[in-house]
């Protein structure tokens, strides 16, 4: 298959702000995906091997060093946005996920976020506050794959075993089982596959905005999200 994925030579990469909160966020005139995961997960090390940029995104042995929300313009037509991990903020569990109370605004209100990438460590059993947080997302319709990080830590035949029972666990939860993806920071495995998958979704908001519009067509299962995320007065977009 000879077809190049235009997102995965990344050309350019800006720091665009971070912000406290999501009123602090830049406007809504680009797509964005969020990358979220228990503190300690690896998600900072995974997107500089995205950006294919060291440094881009700080690496601390600290957990819950990420305390903001780091955003960053890609390829100067969509952004990457680094949530605060989940599992050390210090906010009342009732009725809640435990994290940060700016990345629950940002996932729940955000119109122009199009997908959240959510990262669980591959080297353990389904963790509770992991199931939590992908429960979460699942009530409030946030649109979401799961990336199991680390694998170069732990045999192969475990990152398979634990995958297998993150997705019994959250089977009940949905008719279709969202898309899994395994990577590692380290030996650079996933890159690809990742940055395909964030390619695919531009591709898609392309076609909806510059294709022929069909009367009789139905709207996309992305248009559909985006529409039903909409709480806002719309901007004015160029997607």
């Amino acid at each position: 298959m000879s077809r190049e994925f235009f997102i995965v030579n990344i050309s350019s990469c800006h720091f665009e702000r971070s912000a406290p909160d999501l009123a602090s966020c830049p406007d809504e005139s680009l797509p964005e995906f969020a990358f979220i995961g228990r503190s300690n997960v690896g998600k900072s090390s995974l997107l500089n091997l995205l950006a294919g940029k060291e440094g881009l995104a700080r690496v601390s042995s600290t957990p819950g060093f990420t305390k903001l929300i780091n955003i960053f313009t890609m390829n100067k037509c969509w952004r990457l946005v680094d949530l605060p991990g989940y599992g050390f903020a210090q906010i009342a569990r009732k009725h809640k996920a435990r994290f940060n109370e700016a990345s629950a605004d940002y996932l729940e209100n955000r119109t122009n976020l199009c997908l959240v990438f959510a990262l669980i460590d591959s080297g353990l059993t389904p963790q509770e506050i992991d199931l939590e947080f992908v429960e979460w997302l699942v009530r409030r319709s946030v649109p979401f794959v799961l990336v199991f990080t680390k694998t170069d830590k732990v045999p192969a035949a475990t990152v398979q075993s634990n995958i297998a029972a993150f997705a019994e666990r959250v089977s009940p939860w949905f008719e279709k089982l969202p898309a899994m993806f395994t990577c590692s920071a380290k030996i650079g495995q996933g890159r690809h596959e990742l940055l395909a998958v964030i390619d695919e979704q531009l591709a898609a908001i392309n076609a909806e905005s510059s294709g022929p519009r069909a009367p009789a067509k139905s709207p996309s299962p992305q248009t559909r999200v985006l529409e039903k995320r909409k709480r806002r007065p719309d901007l004015n977009r160029p997607w």
